[in-house]
């Protein structure tokens, strides 16, 4: 926290004033953090809180909250060996399916995967917008790798023209003209609506905050068609996303390949010296590095031109592999899941020996049987 303060003394003052244009709170404990982060949000300002897996756990209810309200809010999650205590100062992808579906009911959250530093920097700027366009939780999935070691990465750069994206919001004189407005009413088809700040006009755009079900003017319902309605939307909103996320970044081989590897987060480096290894051995494979979820097409697209596609992941139950399966309609024997989850971080020669031992194995055609 004392960093972040630091940082912001020189890069977050009004330079006509001198006044600070954040704040930046230590709150008791994770509950008090993700609450204050869904409050700032509600009341349109940016805010974002950092923890790990059990913070995670703790802050679940607050995440549904915001998800069913649709409130912006931003958390950057350094995971690390779990669960419980497990190894708080080892590094994992053990947090997938947590963040992915965390809180009770039927939940879909955002998730942002950074491969080092620099792309914590992006990725975070990044979440902050989609938080506000979603209104919804957004999840920076860092890891202890990245959040405790040292790493070369690119120089942090920043555009001060930037324009935040503050997603829909309704305005006053919109309002006054007689626009109609509904907090949960999507007249745009995309799943998006509109949302009005505190304060916006004295007697228009005023809404109930709630998580209870409610129609398209947040009155409160528990009508079957209301709530099937407002799950069938918030679908459509994740859907929209899939549109708005960072692309994957594909990493073609010199020559036509049959095989493939998809990585995600801090696994980067390594895999990329792991490739040119193989690549000298005469092992060529594409690769993709998937960047967020909801997944797009684009990587489906990739899993079926592949007779099989290695998925490396930093934990034990293949937590990647089975969103893939669960969310992209990956086919599940098109995947072979490779884990490394012993708290260390993931090297490339661990990936290149278990690259090479299993094309050998995928490579060797039975017998057919002699013809007398």
């Amino acid at each position: 926290a004392e960093a972040f303060i630091r940082f912001t003394q020189k890069l977050r003052v009004d330079p006509a004033t001198g006044q600070q244009r954040c704040a930046v709170v230590q709150a008791e404990d994770e509950l008090a953090s993700i609450g204050m982060v869904v409050g700032a949000g509600w009341n349109g300002s940016r805010a974002f809180t950092a923890t790990s897996g059990p913070g995670i756990s703790l802050m679940s209810e607050f995440i549904g909250l915001a998800f069913f309200a649709e409130i912006p809010a931003v958390l950057i999650n350094v995971q690390r060996g779990g669960p419980s205590t497990g190894m708080p100062t080892r590094t994992q992808q053990s947090d997938i399916l947590a963040c992915a579906y965390a809180s009770h009911g039927d939940t879909r959250h955002v998730l942002l995967f950074p491969e080092d530093p620099y792309e914590c920097f992006e990725l975070s700027a990044q979440a902050l917008d989609l938080a506000e366009r979603l209104q919804t939780p957004i999840f920076v999935m860092s890891d202890l790798d990245i959040g405790m070691n040292q790493r070369l990465c690119r120089p942090f750069a920043w555009d001060d023209s930037v324009e935040y994206d503050r997603g829909k919001v309704m305005t006053h004189d919109a309002l006054d003209a007689g626009t109609d407005f509904g907090r949960y009413l999507d007249v745009d088809g995309d799943g998006i609506t509109y949302r009005t700040y505190p304060g916006t006009h004295p007697t228009k755009g005023g809404y109930f905050t709630r998580g209870t079900t409610k129609n398209a003017y947040a009155g409160y319902s528990e009508a079957g068609t209301d709530y099937v309605e407002n799950m069938q939307r918030l679908r459509r909103k994740f859907e929209t996303a899939k549109s708005l996320v960072p692309l994957p970044v594909l990493t073609a081989a010199k020559y036509p390949a049959r095989f493939a590897v998809l990585f995600y987060g801090s696994t980067s480096p390594a895999m990329h010296e792991a490739l040119d290894t193989l690549a000298e051995d005469g092992i060529y494979l594409n690769a993709l590095r998937v960047r967020a979820f909801p997944f797009q097409n684009e990587i489906a697209d990739f899993i079926a031109a592949h007779s099989k596609v290695f998925v490396f992941e930093q934990n034990m139950d293949g937590q990647l592999s089975t969103l893939l399966i669960n969310e992209a309609g990956v086919e599940p024997h098109s995947l072979v899941t490779v884990v490394h989850y012993d708290g260390t971080p993931i090297t490339a020669r661990f990936i290149t020996q278990e690259i090479a031992n299993r094309v050998a194995r995928l490579n060797v055609h039975p017998l057919k049987d002699r013809v007398a």
